[in-house]
């Protein structure tokens, strides 16, 4: 990935835009000849907002993520705004309305999203990221100067015709005046940004086209300036369902609500149809490495290399490279590949988490504790495998099919994990 900066006559060139299309970074946007020619002429600010209506950040997050990084790479300036007021609103849903959540609820969840963020952007430098909150302007603003000053920029056919608010009208549930009243909240902080910082230019998903539009239309009939909008796509799979779901919810940034094995390995779990657009979108790998790892997937795909290196890329952002080499040393201890001692207590815990498992009694038989796990079928299931070389505890070949549960037995004090051949393992917690 190339990004040419000043050149020798003083003039900024950027090719930022084709890169963020190549890598299918770009959805929808305005004048896109006017946003190329300012990116080209000198730094732009820039900023995109995430409300706290959750602890933590998501996977999806990411996507907006990497086109700030990819931005602020080619030497802009970039505002991540926590949404400290618009957090207390909610921006409407396609189905019934949001939960209000109380202040310190939301303003807890907002201090956890700085914390995100500052360990995703580039705080040091000319062109330093900058976190911003909008309670910072919106809780000064007056009922009365909300709608005098605000308000009368706004038009109730535009306001009603948008998607959103279209479908919720036709809905059961209809809407309330409280997120109907959202896409003005937005449109005011791009307004405020733009007089504060000169922000020019606002990101978001594809889904926000139509309140990033609003703050647009607001600046021009305020401020009479043109500023620009673009928007990153909603990522889907290769069958057009959405990317991202798993039996346990989102795929938190937070490694208390996602652990980052868990992370790791729902990247690794890519398939081969969606991983090398996964690697454009959430790696900063060039172009030749992906084009390298997409020949990888096409000529040898059970080696799985382009999978690995978007798990590697993508937990070592997030979590950092220290513990993506904790992780990818227990997915390979839980094989057999690696030692199982050597893994500390949280990063055992986490890997066996979703495993199948069962509680065992210090003296219990350990065939039996391969039945109790699901491992095998039944006692003489087990003891046919044991004597043909085939179960292991904590990758030691279970060689007496007499042998009992020992307390030495337990990683970390309580964990005990088994395994059958090569790829079938369960666990088994100390009662």
């Amino acid at each position: 990935m190339y990004y040419a900066m000043w050149n020798r006559k003083g003039v900024f060139m950027v090719d930022v835009l084709e890169e963020l299309q190549w890598r299918g970074l770009i959805a929808q946007h305005t004048d896109i000849d006017a946003l190329s020619g300012a990116l080209a002429a000198g730094p732009v600010t820039f900023y995109c907002g995430f409300d706290p209506t959750a602890p933590s950040l998501h996977h999806g997050h990411l996507v907006a993520i990497k086109v700030m990084r990819h931005l602020q790479l080619a030497g802009h300036r970039p505002l991540a705004l926590v949404g400290g007021a618009t957090g207390l609103i909610g921006d409407p849903r396609p189905k019934g309305e949001r939960t209000l959540n109380s202040r310190d609820v939301v303003a807890g969840w907002a201090d956890a999203l700085k914390g995100q963020l500052e360990n995703l952007l580039d705080f040091t430098g000319d062109n330093s990221a900058r976190i911003v909150n909008n309670l910072d302007w919106t809780q000064e603003l007056s009922a009365i100067d909300f709608l005098r000053d605000l308000g009368k920029h706004f038009r109730m056919g535009t306001m009603l015709s948008k998607d959103i608010v279209a479908r919720r009208l036709a809905s059961d549930e209809g809407i309330s005046f409280t997120e109907f009243s959202y896409q003005m909240l937005q449109a005011n902080d791009y307004l405020e940004l733009f007089r504060r910082y000169n922000c020019t230019l606002e990101l978001g998903g594809n889904d926000q086209w139509g309140n990033l539009v609003g703050g647009m239309d607001l600046i021009h009939k305020v401020e009479g300036k043109n500023v620009h909008v673009l928007t990153n796509p909603l990522i889907t799979k290769a069958d057009g369902t959405k990317f991202g779901k798993t039996e346990g919810g989102a795929i938190w940034l937070n490694p208390e609500m996602f652990s980052p094995y868990q992370f790791y390995q729902f990247w690794l779990n890519t398939a081969d149809e969606d991983v090398v657009r996964m690697l454009k979108v959430f790696t900063f790998l060039s172009r030749e490495e992906i084009e390298r790892l997409e020949k990888s997937v096409q000529e040898n795909p059970g080696a799985r290399e382009a999978q690995r290196a978007l798990a590697y890329e993508v937990t070592s952002w997030v979590h950092g490279k220290e513990a993506t080499e904790s992780v990818i040393r227990a997915s390979q201890a839980l094989f057999g590949r690696d030692d199982l001692t050597s893994l500390d207590s949280q990063t055992l815990h986490d890997s066996v988490a979703q495993l199948p498992s069962a509680s065992i009694e210090v003296g219990a038989l350990v065939a039996q504790a391969f039945v109790d796990a699901g491992l095998e079928k039944g006692l003489g299931a087990a003891r046919r495998t044991i004597a043909s070389g085939g179960l292991y505890v904590n990758n030691e070949k279970v060689e007496d099919a007499q042998a009992l549960i020992d307390e030495g037995m337990f990683l970390c004090g309580d964990v005990l994990v088994f395994r059958k051949g090569k790829k079938n393992i369960a666990v088994a917690y100390k009662k």
